[in-house]
């Protein structure tokens, strides 16, 4: 395994990696001056037909370390799909193609197609049946096209896994093991995945043929716009510690994070109540609504997002909100340094507040500390993980809720919070 330091600057330039004239430009254009660690190892080997495993946390550049030699090789008289790339979830599925669609700006008749559950099969069919030279989509998508044979994976060329560990931990592997036994013995095949358990090392031993593996360490501190703050209240008096933030605190727009796809509605519910604009996405809202409610927080007619994880996937952009909260931690333990850094990756001030359940208080802590090869690195600014500060201490030690739901919002500028000790 070839591991790759990733606070180290690369002094190649993306010309040096012999990408072409059309995509220079783009990059160019869209502000890219030096690859990121995993883009400058994985380019020439994907350029080069070699399959790949590629480690590396969200953030350092992968999207573009897998599409840019993939787009090098297209041949754009071809109208069939060449690149297949797999991913977890709708909202990382279009995230992927529009970045493939920003990078071949200048490659002309260059089209690309995401597909996944919760759209119409009609857009789809269309687009598949006038042509297409790469498909990014879900699992399940993916293999209901196949099974209608509306996708033609014969002229397929290269077949890229991203966030493999995601699928698995959303239970996809079986769908994308039979998606893997679809495609031509002679693809290449690119695996990409935070971290490697071993369903996933199966996968890659039994269909990638003597693969390359890239690993990038990178320490991981919060990048220098990235304040991470927490409040230890009990689980009785969260929506009252909620509602205390979003009086005090001026933001501009706010991502609240929640575990379940039933807290997003409720939490919702309860803020309309309490006289705040506030809306909810979850896995259980079709995809045309999610997009508007997205649009509609950042367009300003919307305050407040209450979102699950994976429904939040995709929220990027100049106006993404810089506020963002989390009411529960998720279930891998490394959050505290991953939704944070949405904000950073629009080049915005975020003001993350951490509001883990009191069982879960040990995992907050082994993230707080974790070691600098598990946490996310940097990439295009994204920098390294500092620890969050306990600003406010106090745990509800007499409230037989707070086992239930201890949580935690912070408080700064001046507003000193008090948690509420019951003495039943």
């Amino acid at each position: 395994m070839t591991a790759i330091p990733g606070a180290d600057a690369p002094t190649l330039t993306f010309r040096d990696l012999g990408l072409s004239e059309q995509l220079l430009k783009s990059l160019d254009e869209l502000g890219y001056e030096q690859p990121t660690p995993i883009q400058a190892a994985c380019i020439p080997l994907l350029q080069a037909g070699q399959d790949l495993i590629g480690q590396a946390q969200t953030g350092t550049g992968k999207t573009a370390a897998f599409a840019l030699p993939l787009l090098s090789g297209l041949d754009l008289s071809l109208r069939k799909p060449q690149v297949l790339v797999l991913a977890p979830t709708r909202e990382l599925a279009i995230q992927v193609a529009e970045a493939f669609q920003r990078y071949a700006k200048h490659l002309p008749g260059f089209q690309v197609l995401p597909i996944y559950g919760g759209q119409s099969y009609g857009p789809q069919l269309q687009a598949l049946r006038r042509g297409v030279h790469v498909v990014v989509g879900t699992p399940g998508r993916v293999i209901d096209h196949l099974d209608k044979t509306t996708l033609d994976l014969s002229s397929l060329r290269t077949l890229v896994l991203d966030e493999g560990d995601e699928m698995l931990r959303m239970g996809f592997i079986d769908d994308v093991e039979s998606v893997l036994k679809r495609t031509p013995e002679n693809r290449q095949v690119a695996l990409f995945s935070a971290t490697m358990p071993a369903p996933i090392r199966r996968i890659a031993g039994t269909y990638l043929r003597n693969p390359q593996e890239i690993a990038i360490e990178a320490k991981t501190r919060t990048a220098d716009n990235i304040r991470q703050r927490f409040w230890q209240v009990s689980g009785l008096h969260k929506l009252d510690a909620l509602t205390r933030i979003l009086e005090a605190e001026p933001f501009d727009a706010m991502i609240v994070f929640a575990r379940t796809k039933l807290a997003t509605d409720e939490l919702a519910q309860k803020l309309q109540a309490r006289g705040f604009s506030a809306a909810a996405i979850n896995g259980d809202v079709q995809q045309a609504q999610r997009e508007r409610t997205i649009q509609q927080l950042k367009d300003g007619k919307i305050d407040i997002l209450i979102a699950t994880d994976v429904a939040a996937r995709g929220l990027v952009g100049p106006d993404q909100p810089r506020d963002q909260l989390r009411r529960a931690l998720r279930h891998r333990e490394l959050c505290p340094s991953h939704r944070p850094h949405r904000p950073r990756r629009a080049q915005r001030r975020g003001d993350p507040v951490h509001r883990p359940a009191r069982a879960e208080h040990a995992a907050f802590d082994r993230a707080r500390h974790a070691p600098a090869d598990l946490a996310d690195g940097a990439a295009h600014g994204r920098g390294d993980q500092r620890r969050a500060h306990r600003q406010v201490q106090g745990t509800d030690h007499g409230n037989p809720g707070a086992g239930r739901a201890g949580a935690i919002p912070v408080a700064d500028r001046g507003f000193r919070a008090r948690t509420k000790h019951s003495r039943h």
